[in-house]
């Protein structure tokens, strides 16, 4: 009986029959009215738990998970369900979702014919790394009276995990080596001067540039050949990943430093396609993870494995320690892409001595973020007094942010100032940029 729920209509039905007894006090007629109801009522429910309990088999389902779910993403999960029996169910299907998701009024309902299978499919949207568990697919059946529903659970118990965005990734490959993208932000680079592998000598066709020409091979073979360049490859570029308590402020459900590992993802990817090497370096008040940039098959499921399993750190980030990281650890000047975040000049200014000199090493290029709910703050409508005080302070926050990126870029530090949401799209973009300028 524990798997036995009565339903809202069965509870309008006895109600009816309860006041017709109640009537029956006052005007007697209502008695035999309300005993024959009473009769029915009950014979009907018992038909409604017959039909139910006619069979012990009369659904079979399951779950179908991706192998990992992706942060941040809208993942499809989909459940495969059949009615083995020869009636039509109306169905009421709970999935027990992982408890990171917090959600008690999930429910799918649908309508199953005879020995009919239905697909269902939902979403979710993880905002934590980790191992999720999913427990037993409840399924609550209804026949066409209504009155009772009966509860099959199916055992599909069951684990994945959650790793950086893997969708991301594969969308802003795409996108990347795309040659015409609709997409809002990404964009092709002029190139600038010729600091490129030299790859092959080729026949002249109109519209090449005519300073490639080659004489020499040209007098050989009695027309005009030029020489073709490929952009340099095997650059070493590291993702450099702050971890301190300045990454964990949230926005839109994730924190900085999720949406740095993602990015950290989905760049490690392009620059591998784009035959560089693509390394890793994480830091707080110590250093964390540290993978070698190289160009091997196996790169990036080791990247991938060690963004994963990344945690977040309290205290502040030790900027002395990357740079003895850098000098250290790192052979040959390289490309650094350190995400990090700066909400007052002062912080700003106190670590900028250290980031010149990682400079003077390597290139760098600092990601700060933006703080978007301040900026939707400035852009409302004020009346009163005190909504204009807060309105110009948040403006104040927003301006100093800018001068932080100001301040970075007299000193040669190319910054990217950015909302969480743009990240992939402007880092994405940095790095072609200068990889086209011949930078790297």
């Amino acid at each position: 009986m524990k798997n036995l729920y009565l339903t809202d209509r069965f509870f309008m039905i006895f109600g009816i029959v309860i006041l017709l007894f109640l009537l029956a006090f006052p005007f007697p007629l209502f008695f035999r009215i309300a005993q024959l109801v009473l009769i029915i009522a009950v014979a009907v429910v018992l038909l409604d738990l017959l039909i139910l309990y006619s069979k012990n088999d009369m659904i079979k389902g399951k779950r179908i998970l991706p192998k990992v779910l992706s942060l941040g993403d809208e993942n499809n999960i989909k459940i495969k369900i059949t009615n083995l029996s020869t009636l039509n169910l109306h169905t009421s299907i709970v999935d027990e979702l992982p408890k990171q998701f917090q959600k008690r009024d999930f429910e799918l309902q649908t309508l199953l014919s005879a020995e009919e299978e239905q697909s269902l499919n939902y979403n979710l949207r993880p905002l934590e790394r980790g191992v999720y568990s999913f427990g037993k697919i409840n399924v609550f059946i209804e026949s066409f009276l209504r009155l009772a529903q009966r509860r099959i659970c199916i055992e599909a118990d069951t684990e994945v995990a959650v790793y950086p965005s893997i969708l991301q990734m594969k969308k802003y490959e795409l996108m990347a080596f795309s040659r015409i993208t609709t997409n809002e932000g990404l964009k092709k680079m002029r190139r600038i001067g010729q600091s490129y592998e030299f790859e092959q000598i080729k026949n002249y066709v109109p519209g090449d540039d005519y300073r490639s020409v080659n004489w020499k091979a040209s007098s050989r073979r009695a027309q005009l050949m030029v020489n073709q360049y490929e952009d340099e490859k095997s650059q070493q570029i590291y993702s450099v990943i702050d971890k301190s308590r300045n990454m964990r402020m949230p926005f839109g459900g994730l924190s900085l430093m999720d949406y740095a590992i993602n990015t950290a993802l989905v760049i490690s990817n392009v620059i591998l396609q784009k035959h560089d090497k693509a390394g890793l370096l994480t830091f707080s008040n110590k250093i964390g993870a540290t993978i070698k940039a190289e160009r091997r098959p196996a790169q990036l499921n080791k990247i991938i494995t060690a963004l994963y399993k990344e945690k977040p750190r309290d205290l502040e980030a030790n900027y002395e320690i990357l740079y003895h990281a850098a000098r250290k650890l790192i052979k040959g000047r390289s490309l650094f892409i350190l995400y990090t975040n700066f909400e007052s000049t002062q912080a700003a200014m106190r670590v900028l001595p250290i980031l010149r000199r990682i400079n003077n090493l390597h290139l760098l290029v600092v990601v700060f973020f933006v703080n978007t709910e301040i900026e939707d703050y400035a852009k409302l409508e004020v009346t009163t007094t005190e909504e204009i005080y807060h309105q110009t302070i948040a403006r104040k926050f927003i301006n100093e942010k800018e001068k932080i990126a100001q301040s970075f870029n007299q000193f040669g530090i190319q910054t990217i100032l950015t909302r969480p949401e743009d990240l992939s799209i402007n880092t994405i973009n940095k790095y072609l940029e200068l990889k086209a300028r011949g930078l790297i």
